[in-house]
């Protein structure tokens, strides 16, 4: 599937540092992530495997942009804890940039069947992310996604089925700019 986004989309999306992610695009790859809220397990678990793959993502000349439901500064928290300071962010509490980029609100099969309370009981007791279901921190219900954007364009993106999809944040970044592993 193909995705496209309007130039106005990344020019609005301004980071916590004064940067657009249109800008930033056109310097080199960005890895645009869009977060579930804080106290979803799987949302911790993609901050933690994002913190192991940071310095090899970022080696190839790919930056990382977060995009989240809640304010900057409880966002700062959450990237300190998962060991991802001067984490690049933008605020997104409404869900606009969501929707622009075709991410959709999760039916009930998608955020609670079997299968994601399985998984989300291994990631958050066994792996040790924790189950905060009372801490939301944004839509409960708004799926994410991951999308690499070079120069202005949507090179390769993973859209979440479920919930609990684990992407290869990695591979995406190779895909799009063919870089050795």
């Amino acid at each position: 599937m193909k995705y496209v986004i309007d130039r106005e989309v990344l020019e609005n999306m301004r980071t916590n540092q004064g940067d657009t992610v249109w800008e930033l695009s056109f310097a080199h790859p960005v890895l645009v992530v869009f977060l579930r809220h804080f106290g979803c397990t799987f949302c911790r678990e993609a901050l933690s495997d994002i913190a192991k793959l940071r310095p090899r993502i970022e080696t190839t000349g790919t930056s990382i942009v977060f995009v989240h439901m809640t304010d900057g500064a409880a966002a700062e928290k959450y990237f300190q804890r998962y060991d991802l300071p001067n984490a690049v962010h933008v605020s997104d509490p409404d869900c606009h940039f969501y929707t622009d980029f075709g991410l959709t609100k999760g039916t009930f099969n998608q955020l609670f069947g079997l299968q994601s309370l399985i998984r989300g009981f291994e990631v958050g007791v066994i792996k040790g992310h924790g189950m905060n279901f009372h801490q939301q921190l944004g839509d409960g219900f708004q799926m994410p996604g991951v999308f690499v954007i070079h120069e202005g364009q949507i090179k390769d993106a993973f859209v979440h089925k479920l919930s609990h999809d684990r992407p290869d944040y990695e591979q995406l970044v190779n895909n799009c700019c063919n870089i050795n592993q």
